[in-house]
């Protein structure tokens, strides 16, 4: 995560952001919400200067992002990959759905996020330092 931290101003427009939320984004936020998924939790509409995302979770360094039409042509694509990479390149990793996957398979776009977590997620009970195994 950047080190800069949010200006009161972006905090205030992520603020105006969680009471906008698309109909799509209330979906997902249903399922996320309260560490509804495999007991993460996720903040929505999280100031991450210069740029909002749409869900994040501090614990795994994920990002879910949801794009609507306007990412869909090719300003919005060249946004949408600049975005990308400066959140990989502050150890960040960034899912990206479309409106329509959340729409037409709900079930589906939870199944990808549960599969990172899964990847991302620390073992849930770690040897102690000096304790571990040698195969």
């Amino acid at each position: 995560m950047p080190t800069e931290r949010a200006s009161p101003e972006q905090r205030q427009f992520a603020r105006h952001l969680r009471y906008q939320l698309t109909d799509c984004e209330r979906l997902l936020w249903r399922q996320l919400r309260n560490r509804g998924l495999a007991g993460f939790k996720f903040r929505r509409q999280h100031p991450c200067p210069p740029y909002v995302l749409d869900f994040y979770c501090a614990e795994l360094r994920l990002v879910v992002e949801l794009d609507g039409g306007q990412h869909f042509d090719e300003a919005g694509l060249a946004k949408d990959r600049l975005r990308t990479a400066y959140l990989q390149h502050h150890g960040l990793e960034v899912l990206r759905f479309s409106n329509l996957d959340v729409i037409r398979n709900l079930e589906g776009v939870l199944t990808e996020i549960l599969s990172r977590i899964e990847t991302r997620a620390p073992h849930p009970n770690p040897l102690p330092k000096g304790e571990r195994e040698l195969d």
